[in-house]
């Protein structure tokens, strides 16, 4: 009776997926041509929803096992062996907020190097990539008075909610963000 139950769980699951696919603005290639301007990887952290630009995510991975490292920030996570590529591992959402994201399976890590140096970003949840048009960007009043004003400035606005614009650039030029060590 339980495996029936799990089954309509899952079943149910699936439909909601299916559905928030379906949501998303319709629109042919040749429209979105016209319209798409700006493409970014959409996902979700903690309550917040926020987008990344493309160019600035290298890969999304599975998590990986992660070695920690001795006397560092709790929140960077360790370091992870990416194709034999040594990774620091960060949940970037407890360096903001105070609060650990926990581990999932709907967890992923986001690869970026804009810095030059490779790093990994752990989310709770990634949605997809996504096309937008630049006139539904505008500077944000929803992530202004939150831990995540600092590195989220503007916003846009599909399918009737709004998405955080999380600035790669902002978020790893911070020296608190990049200097992992325990004094």
């Amino acid at each position: 009776m339980q495996e029936g139950s799990a089954l309509n769980n899952s079943f149910r699951k699936l439909m909601e997926y299916h559905q928030r696919s379906l949501d998303f603005e319709k629109t042919g290639p040749a429209e979105q041509k016209q319209t798409t301007n700006w493409s970014g990887v959409i996902f979700r952290s903690g309550d917040y929803r926020l987008i990344c630009g493309i160019d600035e995510i290298n890969e999304i991975l599975d998590i990986p096992s992660i070695t920690p490292v001795p006397l560092s920030q709790p929140w960077l996570l360790g370091l992870a062996n990416v194709r034999g590529n040594l990774i620091s591992v960060c949940d970037y959402m407890w360096f903001l907020t105070g609060v650990r994201s926990p581990i999932a399976n709907h967890s992923r890590l986001l690869l970026t190097d804009v810095t030059g140096h490779s790093v990994a970003l752990l989310v709770d949840e990634i949605f997809g990539q996504r096309h937008l048009n630049t006139k539904n960007s505008s500077t944000s009043k929803t992530y202004k008075k939150t831990p995540l004003s600092s590195c989220v400035s503007n916003e846009y606005m599909a399918s009737d909610e709004v998405w955080g614009v999380l600035d790669m650039r902002r978020l790893l030029a911070n020296p608190k963000f990049t200097t992992g060590s325990i004094k």
